[in-house]
């Protein structure tokens, strides 16, 4: 496929991200499936270091050049956009053994907002009015989403429960919230290197940071990593492979052609995902109020790509 063509860097970027969701979608459910063994820290670990046994030889090969070339600074921040990928893991993933679900995906789908914020901060990009207004859109459907298997309409009134805001709840709630302002710390990085970078050479580079800092935590708090089932270590191998290899690596290479705001507002785009691979797998059907928000979340990304595909057509 030729990429020379300006309309391919303004369309296929949005194409790579509807991709990028449908296989970070199935994140949830193989870790569903690996934590009856594997610890958090432990799935967080395995994930980063079989994305990285791919990628850093390839780039040891392809982009060695392209390593050395790198400033001081640049190392810099590909060392925090390692550690911020590492611990989104490793406290997003944490905050699901000890809140609710319904807690936990309301709080980190704060992402977008942090990255909103910071943006025009940090990396000097103003955010779109419609990327502004679609991620407002999707952010509530995201707490939908959350709120979705804890509330309902009952007797003419409306209560939710599994909403816990004391003791180890609390704990819980505070690491998905420092998750989602991981995730975007990362993904501001991320922009920054990925316009020096190809996409081999950041993600090797990023997830190999993350894989050796996941890695120290697991050898120190002596994780029994290898008397886990066979069934287990499949799981493992799948969420190291399609949520993050193929899916995350997706989001890396359009954070090359589109802003750090509008990557983080597709990424709203998981939960939608999430609930539909686990209607089929699982055989958890959706809630009247999760399929509001996951309508909700398909509005606001479509009125978030609105001037980048209309942008696509004046080429």
């Amino acid at each position: 496929m030729r990429t020379d063509n300006p309309a391919n860097h303004r369309f296929q970027p949005v194409l790579a991200t509807g991709a990028g969701i449908l296989f970070v979608s199935t994140a949830s459910i193989f870790i569903r499936f690996a934590q009856a063994e594997a610890s958090s820290i432990a799935i967080a670990a395995a994930r980063l270091v079989i994305a990285s046994v791919v990628l850093v030889p390839l780039a040891l090969v392809r982009n060695r050049q392209d390593w050395q070339q790198l400033s001081r600074a640049d190392l810099i921040k590909g060392f925090f956009s390692g550690l911020f990928l590492a611990l989104h893991f490793a406290t997003w993933i944490s905050s699901l053994a000890l809140t609710s679900v319904a807690s936990s995906v309301v709080l980190v789908t704060t992402t977008p907002l942090w990255v909103a914020i910071l943006s025009p901060l940090v990396l000097k990009e103003p955010v779109r009015r419609s990327v502004l207004f679609g991620l407002v859109i999707s952010i509530a459907g995201g707490v939908i989403v959350g709120f979705g298997n804890t509330c309902s309409f009952q007797q003419g009134g409306f209560s939710c429960q599994g909403f816990d805001f004391s003791g180890q709840a609390l704990l819980g709630n505070f690491l998905a919230l420092f998750g989602a302002w991981m995730a975007a710390g990362y993904m501001m990085m991320g922009r920054q290197l990925r316009k020096k970078l190809d996409t081999i050479a950041y993600t090797a580079l990023v997830y190999g940071v993350a894989a050796i800092l996941l890695l120290a935590v697991v050898f120190v708090r002596a994780e029994p990593v290898f008397s886990y089932s066979t069934e287990t270590y499949i799981w493992l191998l799948a969420v190291g492979i399609f949520p993050q290899l193929i899916g995350h690596s997706l989001f890396n290479w359009a954070l090359k052609y589109i802003s750090a705001a509008y990557v983080s507002l597709t990424l709203l785009g998981e939960p939608i995902g999430t609930i539909i691979l686990a209607y089929i797998f699982l055989k958890e059907s959706p809630t009247p109020l999760e399929a509001v928000g996951a309508g909700l979340i398909l509005i606001g990304i479509a009125i978030g790509s609105i001037e980048r595909l209309r942008r696509v057509n004046e080429v």
